[in-house]
């Protein structure tokens, strides 16, 4: 497998090692190229892995691609968890007072590289640093009181490594690029009482109060404790078997700090921190489908050097959407020259990369429910009232902001549609997808595919009623055995 070292400036990086290349971060965002190996190992040394910036996507677009990338996105947001930071802080909290005990100050500093310190007697601590966050270059600062705890870890680029320690690094990265295995955490799966995660703020719920009082009700024939937990409660999530995430999810709210601590602690979980992190990235998205050769509207992946000719591909009316917009919040429409360039414009200083996709005007989306590779329910989502989307939350009227909807058995959904809705749930591995499809001129197109959809007392469940909520608690029983 080769193995492709990203960086922003490839002069400054040089290996003597087989199979690998230097190349920078712009290259392997825009060349087609990268996007078409189909067997790769990508570094990403970049200077910047803050949320959309290009080390950020340089490791969300090779997971896409379906390279084997550290960090990965995953590793990359667990850094800005402070809550993950502390739970790490127990974990290894033997390991960190039996390596620091001779320390006579009352802060120290453990700059990581590659794994690795270089003062031999950190070796262990470094490498359980390492093993845990995937980073390259770590720097993690401690603080004693009564004992030593950590007060911070942060990535650090390699413009901040000191002069004198540059020697050891460039050892450490030869014998690390050498290997031909690399370290991860590995994780388990327990056991019984179901945590349902729900925020009372929700602008967008993902279940209304009355399916919610459903899922305890059928928990309850299955055996199965359920109990609603809101954000506040991260702290008891270890008392629970499994977590069921019933609130918006984000890569940066509270959501995916409980996937990523369920995770971590074994716990069985409905939706997977990765599911999170591809679903709510429509960059992600955009390369996934493409890649999977699945049909959808004409679609750019738009950056400041190629906004000038995506409407040559894409066409006007043109719609725009931010990588991480859901239920249509942050998707735009533009319908001249004028207001694209203008939303790009801004647009893109929030993000280095955005979507565009050609606009295919419709009565209704498809929208077909997916738990573990298999369709259990199907609906049909018609456009909000005088709007060209199912959501329109600029609507005066609140029952104007949204649609109405169709609940039909599966046998009723077009065979094209129900098999390009499967194939695209696999690409974001198990978990429950609602994938939405539109239908023009009787070819079906991948709008998008949502991890955490909606499953509404009365709209979902309309044509199965209570064997849906039983769908999905059943896949918690598997995740359990």
């Amino acid at each position: 497998m080769n193995k492709y070292i990203v960086v922003n400036q490839p002069e400054k990086w040089s290996f003597s090692i087989e199979n690998i290349k230097v190349i920078s971060s712009q290259e392997y965002l825009t060349n087609p190229t990268y996007a078409l190996l189909k067997k790769a190992r990508i570094f990403n040394l970049c200077k910047d892995y803050s949320y959309q910036s290009k080390g950020y996507y340089v490791s969300l677009l090779a997971e896409a691609r379906g390279h084997l990338v550290i960090p990965n996105v995953k590793n990359l947001v667990d850094l800005k968890t402070r809550r993950l930071v502390r739970l790490v802080s127990d974990e290894f909290d033997d390991v960190i007072q039996q390596s620091l005990k001779n320390i006579k100050s009352q802060e120290f500093t453990l700059s990581i590289y590659f794994g690795q310190n270089v003062a031999q007697k950190y070796k262990e601590l470094s490498s359980l640093f390492y093993k845990h966050f995937q980073v390259p270059f770590l720097r993690v600062k401690f603080v004693h009181t009564t004992k030593w705890n950590i007060q911070s870890i942060k990535v650090i680029s390699e413009s901040e490594i000191p002069e004198e320690h540059m020697s050891s690094v460039h050892v450490f990265a030869n014998q690390y690029f050498s290997k031909k295995r690399y370290d991860t955490l590995k994780i388990t799966n327990s056991d019984f009482d179901l945590a349902i995660l729900v925020n009372p703020n929700d602008p967008a719920p993902p279940s209304n109060p009355k399916a919610l009082k459903k899922f305890i009700e059928v928990a309850e024939k299955l055996n199965i404790y359920a109990e609603i937990i809101e954000p506040k409660d991260l702290s008891r999530l270890s008392s629970f078997d499994a977590l069921f995430i019933r609130q918006s999810t984000e890569v940066n709210n509270e959501a995916y700090a409980f996937a990523r601590k369920a995770q971590q602690e074994g716990i069985a979980i409905i939706d997977y921190p990765d599911a999170i992190l591809k679903c709510c990235n429509k960059v992600y998205m955009a390369e996934a489908l493409q890649n999977a050769n699945i049909n959808t509207p004409k679609t750019a992946i738009v950056h400041k050097d190629n906004k000038q000719q995506v409407l040559e591909h894409i066409g006007l009316p043109c719609v725009l959407k931010a990588p991480d917009s859901t239920f249509s919040f942050g998707v735009k429409k533009a319908k001249t020259k004028e207001e694209f360039h203008l939303m790009v414009t801004q647009m893109l200083k929030e993000s280095d990369l955005i979507i565009a996709q050609e606009f295919c005007p419709s009565t209704y989306d498809w929208r077909i429910g997916i738990i573990d590779d298999k369709p259990f329910f199907a609906c049909k989502y018609y456009m909000a009232k005088g709007h060209w989307q199912i959501y329109n939350w600029n609507a005066k009227k609140k029952d104007d902001q949204d649609g109405n909807a169709d609940c039909l058995p599966i046998e009723k959904v077009p065979k094209k549609v129900l098999s390009m809705a499967l194939k695209s749930a696999k690409l974001m591995g198990k978990g429950l997808y609602g994938i939405d499809i539109k239908v023009i001129d009787n070819v079906p197109m991948v709008i998008e595919i949502n991890d955490n959809p909606n499953i509404d007392f009365g709209v979902e469940d309309r044509y199965y009623g209570e064997a849906v909520y039983m769908e999905v608690l059943n896949a918690f029983k598997k995740r359990l055995e």
